[in-house]
C-alpha cells in the first residue's frame, strides 16, 4: 500500500487544501468568521521589524514571529542600537536558520535616525505580497498577523490598521494620559484625513505591495511622526484601509517604553503638514 506523505496528510496551514479541509468540517461561513482562509500560491509576507536596544526582547519575538504559519522574509532593521542588539543581529546575519518558512535579512544603520527611518529603510528592503510593520518589544503579539492579513488576501482592502481600542481583545491598563493624548491625536488625524480610524498611532499597518510602492519613497519622518505621515499618505492615494481590533501588552517606561510628550507635539505638527500638503 503507497504511504502518503506528511504534507498530504496534514497540509500547511492556510495553503488550498487545509483551507478546503477545514471548509469541509467546519462550513465556509465558520471559516470566515475564524480567519480561515487560502493564501495565494507563492504568498510572501513580510515583516520589517524596527530594532533600537532590544537586547532582552528580540529573541522572544523573533521566535513568535517565526511561528506565524506563513511564508515570511523578516527584515531586521538596527537603527545603531548600543545594548548589545547589534551584536545579537550581526549573529543573526550570519546563521544558517535552515527554516523554509522564514528567509531572514538584517540591515544597520550607521547612526541612530529614529524608528521612522527604519521603517522606511525596512520597507525599501522587503520584497513579499503584503508588508507588516512589528515592533520587536513585545508589545504586540504576532499570533494576531494571520487574521489581519484576512481582508487584504481576499482583496478587500488594501492596508489594514490594528486597533488597540476596537473590539474586546485583551490590552494592559496603563497610562490614562496616553490614552487621551492617542484619541486626542486619532481624531485630530481623521479631521484632516477623512477617515475614521479608532487608533491612528498602532504599530500593526499592513499595506500591499502596491502601496508600498506609492508611499515609501515619500516618506520623510525619522521618528515617530512616522504613524501621522503614513496614514496621510494612505489617505490621500485612496486606499481601501480596513481597521481590526488586536491585543496590546503596553511596556511602563521602567521597562524600556521610548516614546514621550516630545514625540506627542510631533506627531500634532506631522498631522497638520502631511493632512494638508503632499
Amino acid at each position: 500500500m503507497e504511504q502518503q506523505s506528511p504534507s498530504a496528510v496534514n497540509p500547511p496551514m492556510y495553503s488550498q487544501a487545509w483551507y478546503e479541509s477545514m471548509r469541509t468540517l467546519l462550513g465556509e461561513g465558520a471559516c470566515r468568521q475564524l480567519g480561515i482562509y487560502a493564501l495565494p500560491e507563492g504568498f510572501t509576507l513580510s515583516v520589517v521589524i524596527p530594532v533600537y536596544n532590544e537586547r532582552n526582547t528580540l529573541p522572544v519575538l523573533l521566535e513568535r514571529v517565526r511561528a506565524v504559519p506563513i511564508p515570511k522574509e523578516i527584515v531586521l532593521i538596527d537603527d545603531c542600537s548600543k545594548d548589545g542588539t547589534r551584536e545579537m543581529l550581526k549573529e543573526y546575519a550570519e546563521r544558517d536558520w535552515n527554516d523554509p518558512m522564514n528567509r531572514i535579512a538584517v540591515t544597520f544603520h550607521e547612526k541612530n535616525q529614529g524608528k521612522g527611518a527604519a521603517v522606511k529603510t525596512g520597507m525599501g528592503k522587503a520584497t513579499g505580497d503584503v508588508v507588516i510593520i512589528q515592533d520587536a518589544d513585545l508589545e504586540y503579539d504576532p499570533s494576531e498577523i494571520p487574521r489581519l492579513l484576512q481582508p487584504i488576501v481576499e482583496d478587500r482592502a488594501d492596508v489594514v490598521f490594528g486597533s488597540r481600542f476596537l473590539g474586546d481583545q485583551p490590552h494592559r491598563i496603563l497610562y490614562f494620559w496616553h490614552y487621551c493624548g492617542n484619541k486626542f491625536l486619532t481624531t485630530l488625524s481623521n479631521c484632516f484625513t477623512n477617515l475614521n480610524l479608532t487608533d491612528m498611532e498602532t504599530c500593526y499597518k499592513l499595506f500591499k505591495r502596491e502601496v508600498i510602492h506609492k508611499i515609501q519613497p515619500k516618506l520623510q519622518q525619522s521618528r515617530f511622526g512616522i504613524e501621522p505621515e503614513i496614514t496621510a499618505r494612505v489617505a490621500r492615494a485612496r486606499c481601501r484601509i480596513f481597521e481590526m481590533s488586536i491585543s496590546y501588552n503596553g511596556r511602563t517606561y521602567a521597562e524600556g517604553k521610548k516614546i514621550g510628550v516630545k514625540d506627542g507635539f510631533k506627531a500634532l505638527w506631522c498631522i497638520v503638514r502631511y493632512g494638508l500638503f503632499e
